[in-house]
C-alpha cells in the first residue's frame, strides 16, 4: 500500500506540474493564469512531498502539513477571485473582509501546524483528532466556495467554469470523504489515502478544459447581497449559540444542585433574545448597512433594488401614495413618511402617509422652500440644514417641517422638470451616510414615484371626465330626441290649419301627440337616471316599421312601407331601434320635396333582415358621405345637431349589423340597414329554403 500511495501521489504531482508549466508558458495570457499556476504548482509540490514520504515519518513533517494547508488555501483564493470582482488593470487579489476572513482561517491553521499543534501524529495520540476536524473544515469551505461560484454565475456563463468547478469541487469533496472517514474510525484509511493522489490527478484535465475556455470567464461576478446578509445572520447566530451553549455548560458544571435548572433558564433566555434580535427591524437595517459598507464598492445592488422598488409600486395593497413612500423609504431604512402633492389651488397638500398619522399641514407652491426644491432638485437633510443653513443657500424652511418629530429627509418628486410634490422621511433605524450614491438614488426614485403618482392622478381625472362625458353624451342624445319631437309637433301645427277637418289627419295627430308624450316621459326617466337598463328582446321588425311609418303619416311626402318577407324577428331594444329607423325616415322626409317619394322596404337577405329607406330628395356627395355624414356634431341643417346618423351607425353595429348608404346628388339617397335574424328563426328559414 505504501508503494501504491507513492505512485499515486507521484502521478498527481506530475499532472499538476504539467498544468502549471502550461499556465506559465503557453497559457500565460489566460484569465487568472498566475493565480491558477500558483495553485497548481503548490499542489504539485504538496503531492511530491506526500509521494516521497508516503510510508515514513516524512508524512508527519511540518513541511508536508504546511504545503497541504497552502494547497487548500491557494485553491480557495482562486475561487474567491472568480467569485469576486477582478480588475484587469490590477491583478492583485482584492483585500476585502471576506478574503481576509478566509486568509485568517488558513493562517491560523498554518501557524498551528508550524508550531506543532496540528499534525497527523495527533491522530494516534488524541481521540478528538483536532487536525482531522480542521481538514474537514477546509474541505467544507472549499465546497461552499465552488457552490457559490457556480450558483452566482449567469446561466449562459456556466459553460466556461463548469469543468473547473467540477474538478476543484471533486478535490475538496474527496478530502471531506477521507477525513470524515478518519473522524469516524479514528484512523486514516490507507486505501482511501493511497487513491487520493490519482483522484486529484483525474481533476487536472477538467481544470485544463476550463482554462481553455477561460476567455469567457466573467470578471464581474460577486456574492449576492441577499446571500451575504443571510450568511452573516446565520454565521452570527451560530457563534452566538455556541457562546451561549458554552456559558450554559459552565453554569451547569459550577452551579451545583441548581446547575441544570440555571442552564435551561439561561439557554431559553438566550434563544428568546436571539429571536428578538433577528426579528428586529433596527438590527436587520444595521446589518444591511454594515455589509454594504464593508463588503461592497457600492451601497446598493441596483438590479435587486430597482426590481424591489418597481415591485412595491406595482403591487396590489394599500394606496399608491403609501406604497410610494414605502418603496423610497426602504432604500434608506426609514420607518415612516408623508407625501405632499401640488394641487390646482396653488398649495402642496398632504396626499398619503405611511406609519404616521395623517396631517392637514399644507405648503404654498410659491413659498421659498418649494421654489428652492423646484430649482435645485436637492434632497434636503433637515439635521444638516439646522446645523448649517448655508449649505442650502439659507433658504427659509417651513417651521412645521423643521419641528416635525424625527424628520430627516425631504425628497423632491420631480416630473418633467417641475416639482410635482415632495416626500418627508423619518430618521432611519440604522445610521446611514448620505453620500452622492444615496442622494442620487433618492432623486431617481423620487422622479420614478412622481411619474407613477402623476399617472394615477391623471387616471382619476380621466375617470371623472369620462363620467361627465357619459352624462353629457346622454344629454346630447336626449336633446336630439327633443328636437325631433319639437319638429314633429311643429309640422303638425303647420298642417293643422289646412287639414283640421280631416278625420284621418285628426287621428294621425292624436297618435303623434300621444307618441310624443310617451317619448318625453322616457326622456325624463333617462335624465333622472331611474330608467331600467336596456334589455334586448325578440322584436318583430315588421311591427316596428309599421309603427315608425304611422308616426310619420302626418308629414309630406308620406312614407310608404313595402314588406316583401313578413314575420321577420331580430334581437334588439325596441325603443332604440325605433328611434334609429325613425330618424332615418325623418331625414328622408326633410330632404325630399312634397311631391317626391320616401319608400321603406323590408326583405330577408340570407340570414339577415334588410331594411332599405330610399328617397328622391337632394342626395349627398361622396365627399360628404365619406368625411362628414357619420361624424358626430356634423350637420347640414341649421337646427341639426349631427348625432342622429352617428347614433344609428353605433347601435346597428352594436346589434352586429351594418349601415350602408348610397346617394346621388339631386336624385336621392338609399340607407340600407342589415340586422342578423334571431337565431332560431334563421335556422328555420334555412331549413325551409
Amino acid at each position: 500500500m505504501t508503494n501504491i500511495a507513492s505512485y499515486s501521489y507521484g502521478i498527481s504531482a506530475l499532472a499538476f506540474l504539467a498544468l502549471a508549466i502550461l499556465l506559465a508558458t503557453s497559457w500565460r495570457g489566460r484569465a487568472h493564469s498566475r493565480l491558477l499556476a500558483l495553485a497548481t504548482g503548490i499542489t504539485a509540490i504538496s503531492n511530491a512531498l506526500l509521494a516521497w514520504g508516503a510510508g515514513g515519518e516524512a508524512l508527519r513533517t511540518v513541511l508536508t502539513e504546511s504545503f497541504e494547508i497552502l494547497r487548500n488555501g491557494a485553491w480557495s483564493a482562486f475561487l474567491i477571485v472568480l467569485i469576486g470582482h477582478f480588475h484587469r488593470d490590477d491583478a492583485r487579489l482584492p483585500l476585502r473582509p471576506s478574503v481576509l476572513l478566509v486568509a485568517g482561517f488558513y493562517l491560523i491553521f498554518l501557524l498551528a501546524t508550524v508550531s506543532g499543534q496540528f499534525d497527523l501524529a495527533l491522530l494516534d495520540a488524541h481521540g478528538m483528532m483536532p487536525v482531522v476536524i480542521a481538514r474537514i473544515g477546509m474541505a467544507v469551505l472549499g465546497m461552499l466556495l465552488v457552490e457559490q461560484l457556480y450558483r452566482n454565475k449567469p446561466e449562459q456563463g456556466r459553460w466556461a467554469i463548469k469543468f473547473a468547478c467540477l474538478g476543484i469541487g471533486a478535490m475538496f469533496a474527496y478530502d471531506f470523504y477521507l477525513y470524515s472517514d478518519a473522524l469516524l474510525f479514528h484512523a486514516i484509511n490507507p486505501a482511501i489515502w493511497a487513491a487520493r493522489g490519482v483522484v486529484d490527478a483525474l481533476t487536472v484535465p477538467l481544470v485544463a478544459i476550463s482554462v481553455a475556455r477561460s476567455a469567457a470567464w466573467s470578471t464581474e461576478l460577486a456574492l449576492s447581497r441577499r446571500v451575504m446578509f443571510h450568511s452573516a445572520a446565520l454565521f452570527g447566530s451560530a457563534i452566538y449559540l455556541l457562546t451561549m451553549g458554552s456559558a450554559g455548560y459552565y453554569l451547569r458544571y459550577f452551579g451545583g444542585s441548581w446547575g441544570s435548572v440555571m442552564q435551561v433558564i439561561f439557554l431559553f433566555g438566550a434563544l428568546v433574545l436571539l429571536i428578538g434580535i433577528l426579528f428586529s427591524g433596527s438590527f436587520r437595517a444595521w446589518l444591511k448597512v454594515f455589509i454594504s459598507k464593508h463588503f461592497y464598492h457600492y451601497n446598493y445592488d441596483y438590479r435587486e433594488e430597482w426590481l424591489r422598488f418597481n415591485g412595491t409600486l406595482s403591487k396590489d395593497g394599500p394606496g399608491l401614495g403609501e406604497r410610494s413612500i414605502q418603496a423610497v423609504a426602504a432604500m434608506v431604512e426609514s420607518p415612516a413618511g408623508l407625501i405632499w402633492i401640488g394641487r390646482d389651488g396653488g398649495l402642496f397638500e398632504p396626499a398619503a402617509n405611511w406609519h404616521l398619522p395623517p396631517t392637514t399641514l399644507t405648503e404654498p407652491a410659491d413659498s421659498p422652500f418649494c421654489r428652492f426644491l423646484a430649482a435645485s432638485q436637492w434632497v434636503v437633510d433637515l439635521q444638516e440644514y439646522q446645523r448649517d443653513p448655508g449649505k442650502y443657500d439659507d433658504v427659509a424652511m417651513p417651521a412645521w417641517l423643521l419641528a416635525y418629530p424625527r424628520g430627516w429627509l425631504v425628497v423632491p418628486l420631480m416630473m418633467q422638470g417641475k416639482l410635482f410634490g415632495f416626500m418627508l422621511l423619518l430618521q432611519p433605524r440604522s445610521a446611514i451616510a448620505l453620500n452622492w450614491e444615496v442622494i442620487d438614488l433618492l432623486k431617481i426614485a423620487g422622479s420614478q414615484a412622481a411619474s407613477y403618482l402623476a399617472q394615477y392622478e391623471a387616471a382619476n381625472a380621466l375617470m371623472v371626465a369620462r363620467q361627465f362625458e357619459s352624462f353629457n353624451r346622454m344629454s346630447t342624445f336626449v336633446v336630439h330626441d327633443l328636437k325631433n319631437l319639437v319638429l314633429q309637433l311643429s309640422l303638425l301645427m303647420s298642417n293643422a290649419e289646412r287639414h283640421k277637418n280631416n278625420p284621418e289627419f285628426q287621428q294621425d295627430m292624436i297618435e303623434t301627440v300621444n307618441y310624443s308624450v310617451q317619448k318625453m316621459k322616457l326622456l325624463l326617466q333617462k335624465l333622472s337616471r331611474s330608467a331600467s337598463p336596456e334589455r334586448p328582446a325578440p322584436l318583430s321588425i315588421e311591427r316596428l316599421l309599421k309603427q315608425a311609418v304611422a308616426l310619420k303619416a302626418a308629414f309630406e311626402p308620406r312614407p310608404v312601407l313595402r314588406v316583401a318577407d313578413p314575420g321577420l324577428t331580430v334581437q334588439a331594444d325596441g325603443e332604440r331601434l325605433e328611434r334609429v329607423v325613425g330618424h332615418l325616415i325623418q331625414n328622408a322626409i326633410e330632404a325630399t320635396a312634397r311631391d317626391g317619394r320616401v319608400d321603406i322596404e323590408l326583405t330577408r337577405h340570407a340570414d339577415a333582415v334588410l331594411i332599405r329607406i330610399s328617397d328622391t330628395g337632394e342626395g349627398m356627395s361622396e365627399d360628404f358621405i365619406r368625411e362628414r355624414l357619420f361624424k358626430p356634431f356634423e350637420s347640414t341643417k341649421s337646427a341639426g345637431m349631427g348625432i342622429g346618423v352617428f347614433e344609428s351607425l353605433e347601435y346597428v353595429r352594436e346589434l352586429g349589423g351594418t349601415l350602408e348608404v348610397s346617394s346621388v346628388e339631386s336624385r336621392g339617397t338609399v340607407f340600407s340597414i342589415t340586422l342578423p335574424l334571431l337565431g332560431q328563426e334563421a335556422h328555420t328559414i334555412n331549413q325551409a329554403a
